[in-house]
């Protein structure tokens, strides 16, 4: 696959999410009319503008790194972790911006990086593998270990508000953050794992926004639910006996 049909795989993704995005802003849009006393659609929020172009961007960015072979969605992912990190420290959620100011965009350049180096080199295909059974565990302690830094940070070192006060909401915000940064990580190796972290992501962004009541953000979360979920089901199948991992134990 040349480089022009890897752009326009990206367009067309692009193209579909805005389609979509837009659907989901008129169903809300048509049910603020219907219910005048429920407020969805916060366009006097800053922050909550921010983040329908972030989420525009973000799913066109996973529908088409969902691909192995196209590495341009992280273009896309880099511009949505700009707008992303702007909506986190409108909200000031210090912890989250410098996530995706200092540590996502970083990743996704080294993603970038080495997809050029590869193809300018002539080297393989990328071919999706699982972790072996030792950096399974590490990634694993990793989430936790993660987990709990963002909730002590929560606890003790930002200022009180609801995400400090409330126990269940700053672990889903910890497992999110966690999460997404292990994703991420193990996206640049193609690691399929990347994708089960992915999932958790998702799931965790689906229950903190039900507690916080943002119904734009718990349909979004459910559509990252869905599309993670394909993209995991298509790197799977694209996971060879050979890239298994530690998978290994479990196929015979």
């Amino acid at each position: 696959m040349n480089n022009t049909h890897l752009w326009l795989a990206l367009g067309r993704n692009f193209i579909f999410s805005i389609i979509l995005f837009g659907a989901l802003l008129g169903v809300l849009w048509v049910a603020e009319m219907i219910f005048p006393s429920v407020t969805l659609l916060k366009w006097h929020d800053p922050a909550w503008v921010i983040g329908i172009p972030a989420s525009v961007i973000g799913v066109a960015y996973i529908l088409t790194v969902r691909d192995p072979q196209n590495y341009t969605g992280f273009f896309a992912g880099i511009v949505m972790s700009i707008l992303l990190g702007i909506q986190f420290l409108l909200q000031k959620q210090f912890d989250s911006a410098f996530l995706f100011f200092f540590v996502f965009i970083p990743f996704q350049l080294m993603s970038i990086y080495k997809w050029s180096r590869s193809k300018k080199d002539g080297g393989a295909s990328f071919e999706p593998k699982f972790l072996d059974t030792p950096r399974l565990i590490l990634s694993i302690s990793m989430l936790v270990f993660l987990t709990a830094g963002d909730y002590l940070m929560a606890t003790y070192a930002f200022q009180q508000n609801e995400l400090s006060d409330n126990v269940t909401i700053k672990l889903l915000n910890g497992l999110l953050i966690s999460s997404s940064f292990l994703a991420n990580y193990w996206l640049i190796y193609r690691k399929t794992d990347s994708w089960i972290y992915w999932f958790i992501y998702s799931i965790a962004g689906i229950g903190l926004f039900i507690i916080l009541g943002n119904a734009f953000s718990i349909v979004l979360f459910c559509f990252f639910l869905v599309i993670n979920s394909m993209a995991g089901i298509a790197w799977i199948k694209g996971t060879t006996k050979e890239n298994l991992g530690w998978l290994k134990i479990f196929v015979k």
